[in-house]
């Protein structure tokens, strides 16, 4: 699947600038958080947050865009909490 298909299925989100500076941030300090799609074919995505190797999905579900904006959220939080 090319990046332009992944972008219309994921829909498109700008970060704002202090969202990036958390991800970068997440990123350095070992924290992913990335969407894990449902199941093939299905415009649904999980957020998995690893930390320390240990992983955990979420509940709930998110449709296109929602989970950029889901997955930017949790960065701000990690960021906040332990910068």
């Amino acid at each position: 699947m090319g990046s332009k298909e992944t972008k219309k299925v994921m829909g498109y989100y700008l970060p704002t600038n202090r969202e990036l500076d958390a991800a970068e941030w997440c990123l350095k300090n070992k924290i992913y958080i990335n969407p894990l799609q449902v199941k093939n074919g299905v415009s649904l995505w999980y957020i998995e947050i690893e930390i320390n190797n240990k992983k955990t999905k979420s509940k709930e579900q998110f449709k296109p865009v929602e989970v950029w904006q889901k997955k930017y959220e949790y960065c701000l939080y990690y960021y906040n909490k332990y910068k």
